[in-house]
């Protein structure tokens, strides 16, 4: 019996021939794109900056979270005992109950003062027209170029001769101290906001006028909402130069009215320096201007560049 026949099976194909292969081209710089080399410098640049701000930021809480023994031996960079108690310690070495709540009140007060007056001041510069405007806002801006120093023996010589004559104790008291610092914040945050009402437009103004309000409400309800960033910028400012200042607070203050920027120096006497001390107390003091700024940090940026562009 025959088998049966296989059925007939296609030939292959033959292999087909290679097409062309597609290269996918890299992404065309932009002309206006800055060079490699531009970019790696600037990224070398950034790197170093950050290493200069938080190599001595963490220098400093180390330094706080060590014993006094290891403080002043060789320094380490990995602590070998961490303790706390050197935060512990700081508020019954020096009153630094006392020196934080007077830098509180005069620092507050003194910006508190400051946003009022610049306020009221360069928004009358900003809207109206009269005599000596001109020589008024040169004369703010030149009181910036004399140092601090030059109004120390003079500041001291007039708070005493106020006190002798009037019995009102300006020297050694936090008025004087608060008067002293608006000296100074006073005049730039003036200048500073009239930039900015310049750049609020006259038309709010003159629709607040039309709907029957006058000139103070108008400033109070209409521009002063708009102006925020700037009197914000004009705020931290004023806290700052009042918080930190050394000199006039060294002067014009005494142990009741003492502030934190020279009550620090009771952590060193004759004998020794409380080095961890001195470290821990400096990151209390500095944690209400790092918690301000950042959380105003919005605002600041705009009311320092909100002026420049009109």
């Amino acid at each position: 019996m025959s088998s049966p026949a296989s059925a007939p099976t296609a030939a292959p194909a033959p292999p087909s021939a290679p097409g062309p292969r597609t290269v996918t081209p890299p992404p065309r710089r932009s002309p206006l794109a800055p060079p490699r080399s531009f970019l790696w410098a600037r990224r070398i640049f950034l790197t170093v900056l950050a290493a200069f701000v938080l190599v001595p930021v963490y220098v400093m809480i180390s330094s706080s979270l060590k014993p006094p023994q290891d403080v002043s031996g060789e320094f380490r960079w990995i602590p070998s005992v961490l303790t706390i108690r050197p935060y512990i310690d700081i508020w019954s070495t020096v009153p630094l109950a006392k020196y934080f709540m007077n830098s509180l009140i005069v620092a507050g007060s003194a910006t508190v003062c400051s946003v009022v007056i610049a306020v009221f001041a360069a928004y009358a510069v900003s809207r109206y027209e009269f005599r000596g405007k001109r020589v008024f806002t040169v004369t703010v801006l030149s009181t910036q170029m004399f140092p601090g120093i030059l109004f120390l023996l003079p500041l001291f010589l007039i708070y005493v001769n106020i006190g002798n004559a009037t019995g009102i104790a300006l020297f050694g008291s936090r008025g004087g101290l608060i008067l002293t610092y608006l000296t100074f914040s006073l005049p730039f945050s003036i200048w500073m906001l009239i930039g900015y009402f310049d750049s609020v437009p006259r038309d709010l103004d003159e629709a607040a006028l039309v709907d029957g309000c006058g000139p103070l409400k108008a400033l109070i309800r209409i521009v002063v909402p708009a102006a925020i960033p700037g009197i914000v910028a004009v705020a931290v400012y004023a806290f700052m130069t009042a918080w930190g200042e050394v000199l006039f607070a060294s002067v014009m203050t005494n142990d009741a009215t003492r502030t934190l920027a020279v009550g620090l120096q009771g952590y060193s006497t004759l004998n020794d320096v409380y080095w961890n001390q001195i470290m821990a107390a400096s990151l209390v003091v500095s944690v209400p201007v790092v918690a301000g700024f950042l959380l105003l940090q919005r605002y600041l940026v705009a009311g320092l560049t909100a002026g420049a562009v009109k």
